[in-house]
C-alpha cells in the first residue's frame, strides 16, 4: 500500500496554498513534511483527509481516491487524521474518547485489543482511563488524540503538528511514541511538523515545502546533513 500524491494544487480562495505537489509514502514508512509557517503543510493534510477540496491533481491510498468523498469514507478506508490542536472531546472520559475512535469497527474484540495496544503505547492514558479529558495536561491530550486515531485501525496516519505547544520533555515523549507507531501498528505515517529536526530524526524520508511548493525531498538523514536545509529549517 502506498500514498501517491501527484501534481496536487489547492486554493484558499484566490490564494494558491499548495502548488503542483508530488511525493510518495511507502507502506510502513514515516515521512516528515517540514517547512515554515504558511508553507501549506496543514492544508496538505486537510486535503488528504477529506476536509478540504483540491483544485487539481491526484492523491490515492491503496487505489482509494482521497480527493473524493467525505472524511468518514477515508477513515473506513484506513486513513486517520490527527489535526492540529489536540482534537479530543473534553466532556468525555479518556476511555470514551478512545471508544469513539472505534465507532466504525464491527469486531469489538479486535477493538478491545487495539485499546490494550494504545494503553501499552501510552501508559499514562490507562492510568487516567476513567478521568474526564478536560482534566488532562496538553501532552496527555495529544497522546489521547493519537490513541483515538489508532483505535480506527488505520493503515495511514496523518499527524499535524503533534508537538505544538508542548514542553520539551513532552515533545521528546511524543516523538518517541510516533517513532514506534509504524513498527508496532504496521502502518504508514505522514508527519507535518514545525519542529523540523525532531521530525527528521525519526523519519525515513523528508519533504520540504516552501510557499506551497516542494523544494526538496530525500532520505531524512541526508536532509539533516544538507547545508541549505540546516540553515533554513534546522537553525544551524
Amino acid at each position: 500500500m502506498t500514498l501517491q500524491v501527484r501534481n496536487l494544487t489547492v486554493h484558499h480562495g484566490a490564494i494558491r496554498a499548495i502548488s503542483d505537489v508530488s511525493f510518495t509514502v511507502a507502506r510502513g514508512e514515516l515521512t516528515a513534511i517540514i517547512g515554515s509557517n504558511g508553507a501549506g503543510k496543514s492544508t496538505l493534510l486537510r486535503t488528504l483527509s477529506g476536509l478540504k477540496s483540491a483544485t487539481s491533481g491526484t492523491a490515492t491510498w491503496n487505489e482509494h481516491n482521497l480527493l473524493k468523498g467525505a472524511a468518514e469514507i477515508h477513515v473506513r478506508n484506513g486513513v486517520a487524521h490527527v489535526s492540529e490542536g489536540m482534537s479530543v472531546i473534553p466532556e468525555l472520559t479518556v476511555e470514551e474518547n478512545l471508544d469513539l475512535g472505534a465507532i466504525w469497527r464491527h469486531n469489538k474484540s479486535e477493538a478491545k485489543s487495539t485499546k490494550a495496544e494504545v494503553f501499552a503505547l501510552f501508559p499514562r492514558l490507562e492510568e487516567r482511563r476513567n478521568q474526564s479529558t478536560s482534566t488532562l495536561s496538553g501532552g496527555e491530550r495529544q497522546m489521547l488524540a493519537i490513541g483515538r486515531a489508532l483505535m480506527s485501525k488505520p493503515e495511514l496516519l496523518l499527524l499535524d503538528e503533534p508537538s505544538l505547544g508542548l514542553a520539551p520533555l513532552l515533545v521528546k515523549q511524543i516523538f518517541e511514541a510516533i517513532s514506534s507507531i509504524a513498527q508496532r501498528f504496521g502502518l504508514s505515517v505522514l508527519l507535518v511538523e514545525q519542529n523540523a529536526m525532531s521530525a527528521l530524526k525519526i523519519a525515513n524520508t523528508g519533504v520540504v515545502l516552501n510557499l506551497g511548493e516542494v523544494v526538496m525531498t530525500g532520505d531524512a538523514q541526508s536532509l539533516i546533513s544538507d547545508p541549505a536545509v540546516r540553515a533554513a529549517y534546522l537553525g544551524y
